[in-house]
């Protein structure tokens, strides 16, 4: 069993009792993101619609081994087209799942979010890290690390909000979210500590829904409540947070990639706030990788079916 699928057995084991949902896959031309939907189908957790140039397409299944006549295959000429035709797909109704292949982000997610024929709604979209370390108990949720290059107030309150809705649907009813800057009191200099102590009392007002938050929290106290408590810290959150909203996108990038690469953290990726779930992998991630967050994004689209798209 590889680290992925280990690491993310319980969703996996979810996704495949709730059965596959149609995913559209915006142009697979690489090797992982070829055998990262190819993997989707073989768990049970998808049954993709592969759009891409079928010639070069069909050239990788060769080289790679994939029958082809498996799957549905929507010819288009290029990678524009390939994300232009895919969020077509789900946004009537065709698709529950939109994954990103070979392509450029801004490519993809501009499609993704065209006004009038992409798949956004009134609530700006985030992603999404969900990250297993072992020397952490449970998932940490870390947001926004490829979105959001600065966020304001109102664009944290709906990356709050999209991490919530997440980690509810994976059956946390209440997570805990650590709201994180440099320092764990409020300096009017540092806008970050600012930000944090009004998306907490934005809860307390009803703003933001379904999670206990608290912040400015440094990283050390956020995450060890022995730090918090020799700071004197009393807090519901420090030291035992299901989600870490990060102030910028930067400081979301560089804890995720050091998670990955010097604690060997396993990680899934979706995109939250758009009319379907949104798996955005870097061109990088293995295809393990990808299964995980496909199965992420099953059991989401699950959850839409029973209830409905939120807004």
């Amino acid at each position: 069993m590889t680290r992925d699928e280990h690491a993310f057995s319980d969703i996996l084991q979810q996704a495949v009792g709730l059965g596959p949902l149609p995913m559209a896959v915006a142009h697979p031309c690489s090797r992982e993101a070829l055998l990262g939907a190819v993997e989707a189908a073989d768990h049970g957790i998808a049954t993709p619609i592969l759009v891409a140039p079928a010639a070069r397409l069909a050239k990788l299944a060769d080289e790679l081994e994939v029958d082809l006549k498996r799957f549905e295959l929507v010819d288009v000429p290029h990678s524009h087209a390939a994300a232009e035709q895919a969020v077509t797909l789900v946004r009537e109704g065709y698709a529950d799942i939109l994954m990103k292949g070979s392509l450029h982000t801004d490519e993809f997610m501009g499609e993704a979010l065209a006004r009038g024929t992409g798949i956004r709604t009134d609530r700006r979209i985030s992603h999404v890290w969900i990250m297993k370390v072992e020397t952490y108990p449970r998932y940490l949720f870390i947001t926004d690390a490829a979105i959001n290059i600065e966020p304001d107030l109102m664009t944290k309150r709906d990356i709050c909000q999209n991490a919530i809705d997440l980690t509810q649907a994976l059956g946390i009813s209440q997570p805990k979210v650590a709201i994180l800057a440099a320092v764990e009191t409020i300096n009017p200099a540092m806008r970050s500590t600012l930000d944090a102590a009004a998306l907490c009392k934005m809860a307390d007002r009803g703003q933001i829904t379904g999670a206990i938050l608290d912040g400015p929290l440094a990283f050390d106290n956020a995450i060890s409540r022995e730090a918090a408590d020799s700071k004197g810290i009393v807090s519901p959150v420090a030291g035992d947070p299901d989600i870490l909203l990060v102030p910028d996108l930067e400081a979301g990038n560089m804890l995720g990639k050091q998670l990955t690469y010097l604690a060997a953290a396993a990680s899934a990726g979706i995109v939250m706030g758009a009319r379907a779930p949104i798996v955005l992998t870097s061109r990088a991630d293995d295809a393990n990788g990808r299964l995980a967050s496909a199965a992420v994004a099953n059991l989401l689209a699950h959850k839409r079916r029973q209830s409905g798209p939120r807004p």
